[in-house]
């Protein structure tokens, strides 16, 4: 085999095989390297595993609220096996089709660790030894879960997400530590399947990264489904208790408290993937384990580059590959296809949650002028006779201008809608001019029309 290419990109996750396809039609030979499945963490242990489980749970509890709506049928209930082998099934058909967009494009799929030796040269250790030649190296290789050092973590049943999201059984109990996106999306999870759910978080709101408005409504919806949050709170140790119980004990206001549970998830984020990824004698320059770029995403050795997960930053799967193919193209002499100035948030919740651009809290600590547009979808149609839960959405725009700076989302399909205002925000759209588009009725996204022309 050849083992000579233009471009060898290392980690087969959204930034890498999308990356791939892209090298590959822009007519660059291209090997793709993979230690695991093809997919990366996104597919195989994040985001679509999550948001499978999630549709099922969320199935499960709409079932058991249909009386409501007129529906009546018997006992509803659910089975995690069942569940997971769903979620399963949908991984492997995604897996597949990756796979065979690698074999359309003629990227060359190399399984094994990669590791760079120098600026043109990378060992795959799979089932057998090989040294790719390269002429531009993309680095690819995400993060993984993030384990603090506190005292007891290492116990049985004290997990992460990624052996969570593989789990067959639910805990009587779960006491999450971390609230941030992952450790709200598995407190959605667990609590409609009747888990008793505590959220532990340093910090002092859940979602601390986002409007202060979106942190106050989650918190108060999982309180009406029985989740306890303690905010504020640091977790000191985790001991075993009584009759296989786990003890988390964490300090609030100077004084020591504790949650008894039956299981523990450890989601406080995530760390960049660098282990194995450097030869002896070859380094890159980095801070604080993430690789160091420039705008290009070029590393401190010009044919190497870095995108996603492995160089900080906003570690999201679509922010990934966006960056990757950007790398992409400046090897191939091209102008990047994505502006990366604003990146969609979502939290997969009930309802779900988006975000864009800056909140009103962002634009009161910058000092800026700004107007502030909001509109409660409880007076939406399409979420009245849905029966969704509370929610809103935002919108702050230049007060000089009206230019859309950002907006906020708190409702159902909130993770498909809040496009339409990066879309604003990247073109320099004004509340007018987005306020001159007629909505269809009755839809969710309605609800963008009612808050421009509030």
């Amino acid at each position: 085999m050849d083992n000579q290419f233009k471009v060898v990109i290392i980690g087969g996750g959204p930034a890498g095989y999308e990356a791939a396809i892209e090298s590959a039609k822009l007519g660059m030979k291209t090997a793709l390297v993979e230690a695991r499945e093809l997919g990366g963490t996104c597919l195989n242990r994040g985001c679509i595993p999550t948001k499978t489980i999630l549709h099922s749970v969320d199935l499960y509890a709409e079932m058991k609220k249909s009386a409501e709506i007129g529906i009546h049928a018997g006992e509803v209930t659910y089975n995690m096996e069942e569940i997971q082998n769903r979620k399963e099934e949908v991984l492997t058909q995604l897996r597949t089709g990756i796979q065979g967009l690698m074999k359309k494009n003629k990227v060359t799929v190399f399984q094994g660790k990669g590791t760079i030796l120098d600026a043109n040269h990378v060992q795959v250790a799979g089932e057998e030894t090989v040294v790719l030649e390269a002429e531009n190296i993309l680095i690819a290789t995400g993060s993984v879960p993030s384990v603090p050092p506190i005292p007891g973590v290492q116990l049985p049943n004290v997990l992460t997400s990624d052996e969570m999201l593989d789990k067959k059984d639910v805990y009587p109990s779960l006491t999450i530590i971390g609230g941030g996106v992952i450790g709200m999306e598995f407190a959605a999870i667990y609590s409609e399947l009747g888990c008793k759910v505590t959220v532990v978080e340093f910090l002092d709101r859940i979602l601390a990264n986002m409007d202060k408005e979106i942190s106050q409504s989650l918190k108060m919806l999982l309180k009406k489904k029985g989740v306890d949050i303690f905010t504020g709170a640091r977790v000191e140790e985790i001991v075993e208790g009584e009759e296989g119980k786990l003890v988390c004990r964490y300090s609030e206001k100077e004084q020591i408290k504790e949650v008894v549970s039956d299981g523990i998830l450890v989601a406080v984020g995530r760390r960049t993937n660098t282990e194995g990824l450097f030869g002896e004698g070859f380094a890159l320059d980095m801070e604080r384990g993430r690789i160091l770029v420039n705008e290009n995403y070029q590393t401190s050795v010009p044919n190497i580059y870095a995108a996603g997960d492995v160089i900080g930053g906003i570690m999201l799967a679509h922010a990934a590959t966006a960056e990757a193919i950007n790398a992409i193209m400046h090897i191939a002499g091209e102008k990047p296809l994505f502006n990366m100035t604003q990146v969609p948030g979502c939290v997969y919740t009930n309802p779900e949650i988006g975000n864009v651009g800056i909140s009103a809290d962002d634009a009161k600590k910058a000092g800026l002028s700004v107007i502030s547009k909001k509109y409660p979808m409880s007076a939406n149609g399409k979420s009245l006779l849905s029966n969704q839960e509370r929610g809103f959405i935002k919108i702050v725009a230049d007060a000089e201008t009206h230019k859309i700076l950002g907006a906020t989302m708190m409702c159902a399909r909130a993770t498909d809608m809040v496009s339409q205002f990066a879309t604003a925000i990247v073109n320099g759209l004004t509340i007018e001019q987005m306020a001159a588009v007629i909505y269809p009725h009755p839809t969710f996204s309605e609800g963008i029309s009612e808050t421009l022309r509030s």
